[in-house]
C-alpha cells in the first residue's frame, strides 16, 4: 500500500483508509450477535493486513459498537495499535440517545467533547487517538469553547491532532482562528457520483491551507463500483470502458480519479466483504491520464465543461 503524509503532522497514512460505519452490520448494539462480530473482525484483519494504516470511526457508528469491535481486535493484536492511525468522531447526538425528548442535534460544548473522547478511548482500550475530528457542524458552535476542549485534550494526551468532518471552508477558517495549532483533516463527501467539493471551495482551501481531505462514501454508497443509478448509465458505460482498459473493475478506477487529484484526498473504503477490501488496494495502480479525469468528470457532471 503506498503511502501519504497527513498535512501538517508526522503521520503517514495509507493511501486508502477503511471505514468502519458498517463493520457491525446494524445500528443497535445488541443486534450485534458473536457472527457479526466475528465478520466485522474479519473485515479489519483484512484492511490491516492489505496495508490500510487509517482506520476511520465515529462514536455514533453503531452507538459505538463499532469501536468496542476493533478494541476488542486490538487486545487480542497487541501489535496492530502501534501500526494503525486511528481517527474518530464525535458531536452528533442521536434522537432519544441522551435524555427520553432529546431530539437528533449537534453538540459542539466542550463539556461534550471531552467526555464523547473519553468513551471513545474506553471502547476503542487505547490511551489516545491520532486524529480527533467534529462530525457535523453544529450551528451552535463558539470556537473558543471548542479550542478550549482540543486543547484540553491534547495536554492530556489523550488525542494528538484534530479534524473537521462536513465542514465548509468557512466554517473550517472559523474554528481555526480560535485553535492554537492546525486541523489537519475535513473528511468530506466526494466522489463522481457528489462533486460539491470540487466547487465550493473545500479542495482549494485544502491544498492552501494544508489540510487532507478524507473522502467518506467514495463509491456513492457503492453503486459507482457494483450497482446503477438511473440517469448515470453515460457515466457507467464511461467507467467500464476505462476499467477494461485499465484492467481494473469500476471501483478502482472511480478511487483512482480521486486518488489523482492534488489535493491529496483519502478515499474511505467502507465494504465489509474481504475481497473488495482487498481488491481497492489495486486503485493505486492505475495511472489516469488526465484526459481520462476529465472524461470521467464531464460524464459525472451530465453536461459539457463551460
Amino acid at each position: 500500500m503506498k503511502t501519504q503524509l497527513i498535512a501538517q503532522t508526522e503521520i503517514h497514512s495509507s493511501r486508502l483508509a477503511y471505514g468502519c460505519m458498517r463493520i457491525p452490520q446494524t445500528w443497535e448494539p445488541s443486534e450485534v450477535t458473536p457472527e457479526r462480530e466475528a465478520a466485522a473482525r474479519e473485515s479489519l484483519l483484512t484492511a490491516y493486513e492489505a496495508g490500510y494504516t487509517l482506520i476511520d470511526h465515529a462514536d455514533i457508528y453503531a452507538k459505538g459498537a463499532s469501536e468496542e469491535i476493533h478494541g476488542r481486535l486490538m487486545a487480542d493484536v497487541p501489535s496492530m495499535r502501534e501500526e494503525i492511525i486511528i481517527a474518530t468522531k464525535c458531536g452528533i447526538k442521536p434522537p432519544g440517545q441522551y435524555g427520553e425528548n432529546s431530539p437528533h442535534m449537534f453538540d459542539f460544548s466542550a463539556e461534550h467533547i471531552k467526555w464523547s473522547c473519553e468513551q471513545s478511548l474506553l471502547r476503542l482500550q487505547t490511551d489516545y487517538v491520532d486524529i480527533y475530528q467534529l462530525h457535523r457542524p453544529d450551528y451552535l458552535m463558539d470556537p473558543s469553547e471548542v479550542a478550549e476542549a482540543f486543547s484540553k485534550l491534547l495536554a492530556q494526551g489523550k488525542v494528538k491532532h484534530f479534524g473537521v468532518s462536513n465542514f465548509l471552508p468557512d466554517k473550517v477558517a472559523l474554528l481555526q482562528e480560535y485553535c492554537p495549532f492546525p486541523l489537519v483533516v475535513n473528511q468530506v463527501e466526494i466522489s463522481l457520483g457528489h462533486l460539491d467539493c470540487l466547487e465550493d471551495g473545500t479542495l482549494n482551501q485544502c491544498i492552501q491551507d494544508e489540510i487532507t481531505p478524507l473522502s467518506w462514501s467514495p463509491l456513492a454508497g457503492g453503486w459507482l463500483g457494483t450497482g446503477s443509478v438511473e440517469g448515470r448509465e453515460g457515466l457507467i458505460s464511461l467507467l467500464d470502458e476505462l476499467a477494461a482498459g485499465y484492467g481494473v473493475t469500476r471501483t478502482e478506477v472511480s478511487l483512482a480519479w480521486l486518488l489523482k487529484h492534488p489535493a491529496g484526498i483519502i478515499p474511505i473504503v467502507g465494504s465489509t466483504k474481504p475481497e473488495r477490501i482487498t481488491q481497492a488496494v489495486k486503485s493505486m495502480d492505475v495511472d489516469m491520464s488526465r484526459a481520462d479525469w476529465y472524461r470521467l468528470l464531464v460524464a459525472a457532471r451530465g453536461e459539457p465543461l463551460p
